[in-house]
């Protein structure tokens, strides 16, 4: 196996994020969807949720000449196992939509940016987990398309499905599920566990009573963060609409346990690819999907796992060569899983930089970094990772301040004047 790099790539305390953080809430969810697109400077944007990062080979296909027809033709993965389109076209609102529709990707267009599920990416392909947590997705989407009240969650509302390995667990969702070892599911908010079986229902009438407490308090809370509640009193009103609907539970501490996101290449039945800064060209979406059995598995780290169950040895170990000349990266030494960027310049007026540039082009001259690293072009730091990493951030006189974060808070910082300095920053704060 060897490290493939993306042929369409340019070559080249902390403020609180908005997104994680309480925030006063002065208006609507204007968060970005497959039918309501976002008018970004490089064209109209569509985020098309996919519950688990699950996708079908003709959905794949189906998404991949949405791009190609509709917009720049690059699929960008995002944090949390979706996709966006980029680079629409003015009017394409209702073309798009019908082609979404036709691939199964709408089951219910007043659902459909609420649909925001991540879920354990090997989750049955390695015997990693504790067990395989897709019925669970199956029947969270179904009961989440299926609630009337659910229409009320933000676009960025998340809930996670863990398989017991601790993965997606440590994403900061709002509501998490977690197979624990006595075949039952720790749930939070609530801090509870209750049987398997009850796990999605369990999972949706947490988030439903979010929507209750902050109606009830007057608040316009889009996540459980944001909610001007103790976690004890909505742990509290979580168990109390439990043992209203007949769901049994029993008082569980967090399971302990963590694993990090799935590394390039061959892990158990499946394919592990990391696509560098979350971008896919057209050939390289294409070469992904050929390689697929069935299915494509997005992952919260901007990657791919492509699942190749009751196939050979040889097979799996033979799908990296298909890939190699498409891009994605399929060697686990490879420093690129440790990079990541917003999408900056020129698609967001707000960008100060072209990060995802310059970001490659500092990679090139650093190697692998001790530890990850996040670009981001404005205060805002849309994607940024919740765990120790270094803070990238590109400022208005065009050069950057980075900053070490351990444990959500700043511990060192440096400045780069320019973004051929950031090499030299980047040593200061790290060794």
């Amino acid at each position: 196996m060897i490290v493939g790099m993306l042929t369409a790539m340019p070559t080249a305390a902390l403020p609180p994020s908005p997104e994680a953080t309480p925030a006063a809430r002065d208006r609507g969810d204007a968060c970005p969807g497959a039918l309501r697109l976002h008018e970004a400077d490089d064209g109209a944007l569509a985020r098309v949720r996919l519950p688990g990062g699950v996708l079908t080979r003709d959905q794949a296909r189906a998404l991949g000449d949405a791009a190609r027809r509709l917009g720049d033709g690059d699929l960008h993965l995002t944090s949390r196992g979706n996709v966006q389109l980029r680079g629409l076209a003015a009017g394409c609102g209702a073309e798009l939509a019908e082609a979404l529709g036709a691939a199964g990707l709408l089951p219910s267009p007043e659902h459909e940016r609420v649909r925001n599920i991540v879920a354990s990416p090997l989750s049955g392909l390695d015997g990693g987990g504790l067990r395989d947590v897709r019925p669970w997705l199956t029947a969270l989407d179904a009961a989440l398309c299926a609630s009337e009240a659910a229409r009320g969650l933000s676009g960025r509302f998340l809930f996670a499905l863990d398989d017991g390995r601790g993965d997606v667990a440590g994403l900061g969702a709002d509501v998490t599920v977690r197979a624990t070892g006595d075949g039952g599911a720790w749930l939070t908010p609530g801090s509870v566990r209750v049987a398997a079986a009850d796990a999605p229902s369990a999972a949706l009438l947490a988030a439903e009573t979010f929507l209750r407490a902050a109606r009830s308090h007057g608040t316009r809370a889009w996540r459980v963060s944001e909610l001007d509640l103790g976690a004890i009193e909505l742990a509290g009103l979580v168990r109390d609409r439990l043992t209203a609907e007949g769901i049994g539970y029993e008082n569980c501490a967090e399971p302990v346990g963590a694993t990090a996101g799935p590394s390039p290449g061959v892990i158990g039945d499946a394919l592990s690819v990391h696509v560098p800064l979350g971008r896919l060209a057209p050939a390289q979406w294409e070469a992904l999907t050929v390689a697929a059995d069935r299915e494509l598995r997005l992952t919260p780290w901007r990657g791919v796992v492509v699942p190749a169950a009751g196939a050979t040895a040889a097979r799996i170990a033979g799908s990296p060569a298909r890939l190699r000349t498409a891009g994605p990266v399929t060697d686990p030494a490879s420093p690129w899983p440790r990079v990541g960027a917003c999408v900056g310049r020129p698609g967001c007026a707000r960008a100060h930089a072209d990060v995802r540039a310059d970001a490659a082009r500092t990679l090139e001259v650093t190697g692998r970094p001790a530890l990850p690293l996040y670009w981001s072009g404005c205060e805002r730091r849309c994607g940024r990772p919740r765990g120790d990493h270094v803070d990238v951030l590109a400022t208005p006189d065009g050069g950057y301040r980075l900053s070490a974060v351990t444990a959500g808070r700043s511990v060192r910082t440096a400045s780069a004047a320019s973004p051929s300095q950031t090499g030299a920053a980047l040593a200061a704060i790290t060794s």
